[in-house]
């Protein structure tokens, strides 16, 4: 990579970094796979620069690329593993928030991963049902149907139903 591609690559990364990160964790639930998600992804770019400058809107074509990296990830067989007698001592993670907030994060990190990934999508980075299904490689129909059935599993499970959009 020429080095004014090289400047553009790392601002770029500077100022997108934050959201990045957030919308991994919001995919994900736990900041250490979300920060891998996001390196893996900014490695991915690195590699993809040229081609991602050229894209109509290079922040769509990168989050097309983590939420892929995500779902790549939760195909990894390593998701399979059994857990040991004994847990190795453990870093101290950080906690999502309590409260209203943090209740909300508990019911999302409980769907599946499609569902929860166009709830991200949707209503986190206000994509349209088109950039969804996009991104997601899915029809529209599908999204509409996946947004539908997350929304109600979220009502459900509320005690106060009003708290989730629609």
């Amino acid at each position: 990579m020429q080095r004014s591609q090289e400047a553009a690559y790392r601002e770029y990364v500077t100022l997108r970094m934050d959201v990045l990160r957030r919308t991994a964790y919001l995919l994900c639930h736990d900041w250490h796979t979300a920060d891998d998600l996001v390196s893996t992804t900014l490695a991915k770019l690195y590699d993809k620069w040229r081609r991602a400058r050229q894209a109509d809107n290079i922040d769509a074509y990168v989050r097309a690329m983590l939420v892929n990296a995500w779902l790549d990830e939760r195909r990894r067989p390593w998701w399979r593993e059994v857990p040991a007698d004994q847990l190795p001592e453990v870093a101290e993670v950080a906690v999502p928030p309590r409260g209203e907030h943090g209740d909300l994060l508990a019911l999302l990190r409980s769907l599946p991963k499609r569902r929860r990934a166009v709830l991200v999508l949707r209503f986190y980075l206000d994509h349209s049902v088109e950039e969804t299904a996009e991104v997601l490689g899915i029809s529209p129909g599908t999204v509409k149907s996946q947004t539908a059935r997350a929304l109600d599993t979220l009502r459900a499970a509320l005690p106060d139903p009003s708290q989730v959009g629609g």
